[in-house]
């Protein structure tokens, strides 16, 4: 993941501090009680990667067999491979399957919409591959989660109008993201109000960027009792930084969890991902020592310390 990448040198001159919560989280968390049964969700972007053999996955795994293995020790993924075509049915079918088989049916699926829709129609006239895309996605059953939709670097507050009426178009009951990156979003305080208040009207959720260069898209905006978080780390020469960025996001989730969080999705992202189950494993150990998540911790065949 490009977005938002810094050079080495430049990381020690990022505030990794995270801002306060915006005016919309205070609305959403006004009931200040928390839930009995929050759900917790940790997961990596892809599961095909052929640095995880021999760290996660059996060293002779065939890559038609990544999934399999994916779902042993993650229970979600940010279903990113959907977003470069519209998906068939058949294949979600044959992704479905593998959790089926392989996970404890626990594990969900979030997936990203097409580009086609976002990128390419930029949501104008975009009724036919949404219903192809959604029709697709709903084969996952039981394992579908909350699905994002990415808008462009381009896609600007003048574009609110588009965005609204796209969101009234899918339905109501499907439980969606939206990834905002345009800088116009977050600087302009009357765009960002009158975004996340839409957002919380139509009871969609904001997402939540972590990335190093791009510390506006932590706007810190919940518009319903769940967070979706992309948390973009910088690999394992600077795991003390990305892992003290966790400690962070642990208190604030705790702080918001006090106030009525019903679920969390966090979603681990480094540009180089080599290292990214052993980031997401610290992750899921803060979860369940601090937030009192139960997320079976990652089972490597490697020792993490032999790794480097």
């Amino acid at each position: 993941m490009d977005f938002g990448k810094v050079t080495d040198s430049q990381i020690k001159d990022v505030d990794f501090t995270l801002p306060k919560d915006g005016i919309q989280t205070s609305k959403t968390l006004s009931k200040g009680k928390p839930v009995k049964n929050p759900e917790f969700y940790v997961g990596c972007a892809k599961w095909g990667r052929k640095e995880w053999l021999n760290m996660i996955y059996p060293s002779k795994t065939k890559e038609a067999d990544f999934l399999d293995q994916y779902v042993k020790h993650f229970n979600s993924i940010e279903l990113n491979a959907v977003f470069y075509s519209i998906p068939n049915a058949e294949l979600i079918k044959k992704w479905k399957a593998k959790a089926e088989d392989n996970s404890n049916n626990s594990f969900i699926f979030c997936p990203k919409f097409s580009r086609t829709i976002s990128h390419i129609k930029r949501l104008k006239d975009a009724e036919v591959p949404t219903d192809l895309f959604l029709a697709s996605i709903s084969e996952f059953g039981q394992f579908l989660g909350p699905c994002f939709l990415q808008l462009g670097d381009n896609f600007t507050p003048k574009s609110l109008p588009v965005l609204e009426e796209y969101l009234k178009y899918l339905p109501t009951d499907l439980a969606v993201f939206v990834e905002l990156r345009h800088e116009g979003w977050f600087l302009e305080e009357a765009n960002r109000n009158q975004v996340f208040d839409m957002f919380a009207k139509l009871n969609k959720g904001a997402v939540i960027t972590d990335a190093s260069g791009r510390r506006d898209c932590v706007h810190m905006e919940l518009t319903i009792p769940e967070i979706f978080i992309r948390f973009v780390g910088n690999g394992s020469a600077h795991q003390d930084s990305d892992f003290a960025r966790i400690d962070d996001w642990v208190v604030r989730i705790k702080q918001w969890l006090d106030k009525g969080l019903e679920k969390v999705y966090f979603f681990l992202h480094q540009h180089d991902e080599k290292d990214t189950p052993i980031l997401a494993d610290y992750t899921i150990k803060q979860f369940n020592k601090h937030l009192g998540s139960k997320i079976p911790e990652i089972n490597f065949i490697t020792k993490t310390g032999e790794l480097f």
